[in-house]
């Protein structure tokens, strides 16, 4: 294992993130904290509570899902993009560094980075609404696992882009709109039983509802199920990875 390439290509991502601050923390921290006030205190305190849990508090855990998965994925498929970008990532493929040792590194600096923001973002949270952590070290579990495989996710869409605007298609188009569909407002049990099982082919809803179940043990899908389907996409992201390393699909030419 290649501690030192390891490190240096973590360090330089990680370095990243403090060069463009305004960007990469305080942007979606902002943005996170207006839908606080607006849907969380403005709204909130209209409605009535949703499984024993007050408005405000029940919308944190689909808000910070939203910002980590947006997040993960910027981080990860840019982090990847710009050596394809600037020549720099056949320095990569010609050095003595595996293809573990180079996600260790791009992914790992991504995930720490997702991690961070949500953490700073359940802080913040503490400024508008009282929640409580019913199980804190599951918590933790879901929201490194949740940085991680959509970071995995972020390294191919990085991988896949062969421009500025292909970075923004997925993120924008398609898992924004999951997550707002995936129970990040409500919870799913409050729509009709046909829209309830055509929301379960979202997989969006089972990160939102483990994530939940961790703050305030109430899930609207079993969390086994949910584990299970979080790994299921980690291992499917791996598999993706490994063959494009294998056939050096948009990495060689």
């Amino acid at each position: 294992m290649n501690i030192h390439a390891i490190r240096a290509i973590y360090l330089f991502e990680l370095g990243r993130t403090w060069r463009t601050l305004m960007q990469s923390i305080a942007s979606p921290v902002i943005s996170t904290s207006l839908y606080f006030v607006v849907f969380g205190s403005a709204i909130g305190s209209r409605m009535v509570e949703i499984d024993g849990v007050s408005y405000g508090a029940f919308i944190i855990p689909g808000l910070i899902m939203l910002a980590l998965l947006t997040e993960s994925i910027s981080n990860a498929s840019f982090g990847i993009y710009f050596p394809k970008y600037n020549g720099t990532i056949y320095e990569i493929l010609s050095a003595p560094i595996s293809m573990p040792e180079i996600l260790l590194g791009y992914v790992g600096a991504a995930a720490s980075k997702s991690v961070i923001l949500g953490g700073i973002i359940l802080i913040t949270a503490r400024l508008f609404v009282d929640y409580h952590i019913a199980h804190p070290v599951w918590m933790v579990t879901f929201l490194v696992l949740t940085a991680v495989t959509f970071s995995l996710f972020g390294f191919i869409i990085g991988i896949w882009a062969d421009g500025f605007e292909k970075l923004q298609i997925i993120p924008m188009l398609i898992v924004t709109p999951l997550t707002f569909l995936g129970g990040s407002f409500y919870s799913i049990t409050m729509l009709p039983p046909l829209w309830q099982t055509i929301t379960l082919a979202n997989p969006v809803v089972y990160l939102i509802s483990a994530f939940r179940w961790s703050f305030y043990d109430v899930a609207d899908v079993n969390v086994g199920v949910s584990v299970a389907m979080i790994l299921l996409f980690m291992v499917i992201c791996l598999a993706l990875i490994a063959w494009i390393f294998r056939t050096g699909y948009r990495l060689k030419s």
